[in-house]
């Protein structure tokens, strides 16, 4: 009986104990004393005057609740780790970006019902658009949309999540340490190691990214016909996309790191105005000399289509330097316009894909068969222009500019405020009191800011379909509503684009609004000219 009792004892207390830990195991240690010093000689020392068998028993029952006891004590041990404040912000990380693809693919699902449940053309398109180029449009917006699940799974889940994990951006930096030491450079100076860093970072992203690079262009875009690179031109582009990319970053990495160690406490000012200064630059000088080193530019040809471009320019007093034509027909079949330029003179940029048999005579010999006869007419080409050039009149470059240095100022002040907060970078795996400059700008703004940056882009969605909409009115007053519309058709049909959008998904994911939107909204635009045209009754 006395054994008999001494176990029940020893059940309701562990079941009462139990429970005290998991709520206060602050007190694990008193408890435990309690424990030991409380039952240790009534159950002991009775052994010397009992069988051995009981004896036995009786010590293998303070076995087991000692095991017991010690396995919820490490229990413990593993949730007070799990609440330090690295692994909080490791989980945090982890929870948002697996949510925010999830939100992704449900959207891409949402959009891929619609695929599937559009059988006929639109009514607004049935006079210009066949079923068999509905059909094909139908299939390539889904093969683009399984292709987009199948990326996001694998390199925002899988491999983003793994990264995460086992400490991608910490061994990168200590394989920076090492090499560095090497190759010559001083281990001990941040910016040598940060710029090899940099350059690590970019050569591996390189790598991961590139076989998904080579199936979008070769398989994906080349099954629908929209692929017109050789694999000679492909690896020739990206070996000077990646070059020029290297001697672009790596400088301006030093620079910011420097800036921020000598900068003091209002190091984020002089972060944020030499940022600011270097992308104006860049915006300046990209046109003129980086733009022409990976397509081939010609001025447009004396005609027609070349005075009205400038009579339209001179109208508006848009200071038109130049007119080119690129020739974006050997990388892809798809079309485009743009301006360029901040200050001064600026320069009109048409893609060849735009224009009837790519602006060339009809009896030249590099055209197609499948190329005669494409593109938007004089009248339509004016159109699109009117709509770019309203981007202008109406300050959108401008408050673009502006809103983006907006928040790269507010990206520079939330670093100065977090980067030298220790569990951040223990959390993706670095020793406790290592905190790189240039490391810890990129996880903060890649991971940390996550949240800020999914709904900035949200934001920046939706102020840039308000601003396409108020182009396209903006065109509409020129008189370039209807050409403006059937360049929109006929841009549309070119580039294979469905005209069928699940709402959501187009709202997260469109800069630009639905060409069934656009046609609508100019035609409202037309109604409401007519009716302000229309004399007052007496």
């Amino acid at each position: 009986m006395m054994i008999d009792e001494s176990q029940s004892v020893f059940k309701c207390r562990r079941q009462r104990l139990s429970q005290l830990i998991i709520r206060f195991h602050l007190f694990i240690f008193l408890i435990h004393a309690y424990i030991v010093n409380a039952h240790s000689v009534p159950l002991i020392n009775p052994c010397k005057r009992l069988p051995v068998s009981q004896q036995e028993h009786i010590s293998n029952t303070l076995e087991i609740k000692m095991g017991s006891f010690d396995e919820t004590f490490g229990v413990i041990n593993r949730i007070d780790k799990m609440w330090e404040a690295s692994q909080c912000t490791l989980y945090f990380i982890i929870a948002f970006l697996f949510v925010e693809t999830l939100l992704e693919v449900y959207l891409t699902m949402r959009q891929i019902r619609v695929y599937k449940q559009s059988k006929t053309v639109p009514k607004e398109l049935k006079h210009v658009m066949n079923d068999d180029t509905f059909e094909k449009a139908r299939v390539y917006g889904l093969d683009k949309a399984y292709y987009g699940i199948f990326k996001m799974i694998l390199c925002d889940i899988v491999i983003l999540q793994l990264e995460l994990c086992y400490g991608f951006m910490a061994i990168v930096w200590a394989s920076s340490v090492e090499y560095s030491a090497n190759i010559g450079l001083n281990p001990k100076s941040e910016i040598q190691v940060g710029c090899l860093f940099a350059l690590l970072l970019n050569v591996i992203g390189v790598l991961k990214d590139m076989p998904f690079k080579i199936y979008s262009t070769f398989v994906l875009e080349e099954q629908h016909g929209f692929n017109k690179q050789t694999a000679g031109f492909f690896v020739k582009d990206q070996i000077k996309s990646f070059l020029v990319s290297q001697i672009l970053t790596i400088p301006i990495a030093a620079v910011f790191i420097y800036i921020v160690q000598i900068g003091g406490q209002l190091f984020f000012v002089w972060l944020w105005a030499f940022v600011a200064v270097v992308t104006l630059v860049l915006i300046t000088i990209y046109p003129v000399y980086i733009a022409p080193l990976f397509d081939k530019f010609r001025p447009l040809e004396d005609g027609e289509l070349k005075q009205s471009i400038h009579t339209l320019a001179n109208s508006l007093k848009f200071p038109l330097g130049q007119l080119f034509v690129v020739e974006g027909s050997k990388r892809s079949a798809h079309s485009n316009a743009y301006f360029t330029g901040l200050f001064g003179v600026k320069r009109i940029v048409l893609f060849d894909t735009l224009l009837v048999n790519k602006g060339l005579p009809e009896d030249d010999p590099s055209l197609t068969e499948s190329d005669k006869g494409k593109g938007c007419k004089n009248e339509e080409v004016l159109a699109v222009l009117a709509h770019e050039l309203g981007h202008w009149k109406l300050g959108h470059v401008s408050k673009n500019i502006v809103i983006v240095q907006i928040q790269m100022f507010l990206i520079f002040l939330a670093f100065s405020q977090l980067f030298t907060y220790g569990p951040l970078y223990e959390a993706v795996g670095l020793p406790i009191g290592e905190k790189p400059i240039l490391l810890g700008f990129i996880v903060i703004l890649m991971y940390v800011l996550a949240p800020y940056n999914t709904l900035i882009s949200f934001a920046m969605t939706v102020i840039s379909r308000r601003f396409e909409y108020q182009a396209d009115a903006f065109a509409q007053k020129l008189g370039y509503a209807k050409d403006l519309g059937n360049a929109l058709v006929k841009l549309q049909l070119d580039n294979l684009g469905f005209p069928v959008y699940d709402w959501m998904y187009s709202a997260w994911n469109h800069s630009h609004p639905t060409v069934l939107q656009r046609l609508d909204r100019l035609k409202t635009y037309n109604q409401e000219s007519e009716q302000t045209r229309k004399p007052k009754s007496q």
